[in-house]
């Protein structure tokens, strides 16, 4: 994969991965063109991330002059087509940022367009209360870190963790023009636990039709260092329309 800007380093202090089975049909009126849900067992694959950085910076640059702060983003699980054939990732129709920064510079200087938002919450080693509030948007999450893997999606948290580790590269609308910007994650140390939902509300999920968005699992990720790179973004429409051709000449 070719990429843009120079890498971004950083550490994932928490994230939390909180999953939903979506309707397929409702994934892919959600979706723009060129990208189709990834589907397991039928169903779409979305969620929220709740992600804490800190130290992002230039990966040249000493991490004591890195920056830290809460963020969030809506996720669906993505397919779509290019040269070297199928690729996976998320497309993120909406990101928040407690920080002014990525909201200031995001889609201009950083990829993604941002909108801040207001972040509280607390944690434990054994529970993670995170709540986000925004003009556009509010997410309430509790969270037990337990032992015991449930989720009607993935048998087992390595099959749910090499699902999302698969997924690495987000794309999310670009500012003012169409197109989609993209922000791949890498790291040599992911790992994951299982956790507990005790209560999630999501008023982006819970906007959609009855019963399209059902919580399924949530993942939680602690110390991880990362890097970011920004993919050189394809042609979504015109691989889609190549791929058409090509099962119509089928």
């Amino acid at each position: 994969m070719s990429y843009l800007l120079p890498a971004l380093s950083a550490v994932i202090e928490r994230r939390l991965l909180i999953n939903y089975r979506l309707d397929a049909s409702v994934a892919a009126d959600m979706l723009p063109e060129g990208l189709r849900p990834q589907l397991v067992q039928g169903d779409a694959v979305a969620g929220v991330c709740l992600i804490r950085l800190g130290g992002l910076r230039a990966s040249w640059m000493p991490a004591a002059l890195g920056w830290g702060a809460e963020n969030a983003a809506h996720r669906i699980a993505v397919e779509w087509d290019d040269e070297s054939g199928v690729q996976r990732g998320v497309y993120i129709p909406v990101r928040h940022s407690a920080s002014r920064l990525p909201v200031l510079v995001g889609g201009r200087l950083f990829p993604g367009v941002h909108r801040h938002a207001r972040f509280t919450g607390s944690e434990t080693a054994h529970r993670i209360r995170v709540e986000l509030e925004a003009s556009d948007l509010r997410v309430s999450a509790d969270v037990a870190v337990v032992s015991e893997w449930r989720s009607g999606l993935f048998p087992t948290i390595d099959d749910a963790s090499a699902f999302f580790r698969a997924g690495s590269t987000g794309w999310s609308p670009r500012r003012g023009s169409a197109g989609l910007d993209g922000l791949t994650l890498e790291t040599e140390q992911w790992s994951v636990e299982p956790g507990r939902l005790l209560h999630v509300e999501s008023s982006f999920f819970d906007a959609l039709p009855e019963g399209a968005a059902v919580l399924d699992s949530v993942l939680v990720m602690r110390d991880v260092p990362i890097v970011w790179r920004q993919p050189v973004s394809p042609d979504f429409a015109a691989n889609r329309r190549e791929r058409r051709v090509e099962l119509g000449a089928a």
